[in-house]
């Protein structure tokens, strides 16, 4: 970042620090250090922060870091922590809900079902932010985000903030494809339907069971590592393949969920990237199915 640009920290109210190791804010535990980790204090304030730096500043947007492995040799830019800061939920009108960025999104459908409507229930599900739901059409138990969206709040690299229709975005299975001048999602606009007959409560009930059930909930982990192929499982091949339990170094395909790739205290991201690629070289040799990341891998190796 050029010296000049970089924004007057004593204007700033959030936190701003260099050098921040991003093992700690990623749910795997592993990974290197961000060259500017900044908290912002607000919206004001985070697009006062956005509005500083320079048009080409490479910028990471975290939320719960849920999807995501840092590499062990950190990353270049700025990374720009959401939860905490963009935390507002609301009852926008009769069957709307707005949720800003930084909102869990099991908070948002226990917030959905407190107010009587339903089809929230698949957010339970999901272990990230509003944000990452809304970046790669995060889905659960058959549901996805971009299909409950009205409309969402996006900041451009310039600072400034805009709502857009759905219809302005394309987006598909795990993948959605970002306006021109996109810094990053600030808030959306759910529309749910009606809970007629009071089942979603008990429905979100049920998911998160199995879920615990099914998951190795309260492991290291990032959730789902791979993108379901069409017509078929990951877990279903990975396990066909027989790999779970299998390791490299610190990490492991989970032996409850073969599609988790859980890691301990010594893991390092070498060892999670390593055995991603382990998995997709050995599903493919056996059944010719090329499995694609849903997890994003940034950053640069050690």
């Amino acid at each position: 970042m050029n010296a000049t640009a970089r924004h007057d920290p004593v204007a700033l109210r959030g936190r701003l620090l260099l050098g921040e190791s991003l093992a700690a804010h990623t749910s795997w535990r592993v990974g290197g250090k961000a060259d500017r980790y900044y908290e912002p204090a607000d919206l004001a304030d985070l697009s006062a922060f956005v509005a500083s730096l320079p048009a080409d500043e490479p910028l990471l947007w975290l939320g719960l870091g849920s999807n995501l492995l840092v590499r062990d040799g950190g990353v270049r830019g700025t990374v720009i922590a959401l939860h905490g800061a963009l935390d507002d939920l609301k009852h926008y009108d009769e069957t709307c809900i707005e949720a800003q960025a930084g909102v869990h999104c099991a908070r948002l459908a226990k917030f959905v079902v407190g107010h009587k409507l339903a089809g929230a229930g698949f957010f339970a599900g999901i272990p990230g932010t509003v944000g990452g739901a809304l970046a790669m059409n995060a889905g659960a138990h058959g549901g996805e985000t971009w299909r409950v969206v009205s409309e969402v709040q996006i900041m451009r690299r310039d600072g400034s903030t805009v709502w857009l229709p759905k219809s302005e975005f394309v987006y598909g299975y795990r993948h959605v494809a970002m306006p021109r001048d996109f810094a990053g999602f600030i808030a959306a606009r759910f529309v749910f339907e009606r809970d007629a007959d009071g089942s979603a409560e008990a429905d979100m009930k049920t998911w998160l069971a199995r879920r615990k059930a099914t998951q190795p909930v309260g492991k290291p982990s990032a959730g789902s590592t791979f993108r379901n192929p069409p017509d078929d499982h990951a877990a279903r091949l990975i396990e066909a393949c027989g790999l779970k339990g299998h390791r490299v170094g610190g990490a492991e395909v989970s032996t409850l969920h073969a599609n988790f790739i859980i890691t301990d205290e010594a893991a390092r991201a070498a060892d999670v990237e390593q055995l991603i690629a382990h998995i997709q070289q050995r599903v493919f040799e056996q059944t010719g199915v090329h499995l694609h990341p849903e997890v994003r891998v940034v950053g640069e190796p050690a």
